[in-house]
């Protein structure tokens, strides 16, 4: 894994509070989150954040007895805000080169989030970078 950034994954149950425990947990911890959100089906939430110090956050869940929680690597970049259609044509190389994406969202900061299988890191790292280099 790398010194920068991670994703923080949670699953936590369909249930009122869960996200208050799981915003508490990391809080206690300080840890900090950098961006992200909370997706909900039938069965569970399931929170993806960005973190700076996954170690600390994956502990933190743990000790709240909430998760599963795993962190992973991330690839980040910006999209020019002023052309439409950056992230089709973005995601349109990625699936070209057989990346399958599994999360995408924004950091604090406006920059985009992507998160692949670890299979998939050393591809969508190169892609992402000749897309930065134009």
């Amino acid at each position: 894994m790398n010194a920068g950034p991670q994703d923080l994954e949670v699953r936590l149950p369909n249930r009122p509070g869960a996200l208050a425990d799981l915003g508490q947990a990391l809080g206690s911890a300080g840890v900090s989150l950098e961006g992200g959100g909370v997706f909900t089906d039938d069965e569970c939430a399931v929170a993806h954040y960005l973190v700076d110090d996954g170690g600390a956050a994956v502990d933190a869940v743990v000790a709240a007895g909430l998760g599963p929680a795993v962190v992973r690597d991330v690839v980040i970049t910006r999209l020019d805000q002023e052309t439409p259609g950056q992230l089709g044509a973005l995601a349109r190389l990625l699936g070209d080169a057989g990346v399958t994406v599994l999360v995408q969202y924004s950091d604090h900061a406006g920059k985009l989030v992507l998160l692949v299988s670890d299979e998939d890191t050393a591809v969508c790292r190169n892609v992402v970078d000749r897309w930065e280099r134009g």
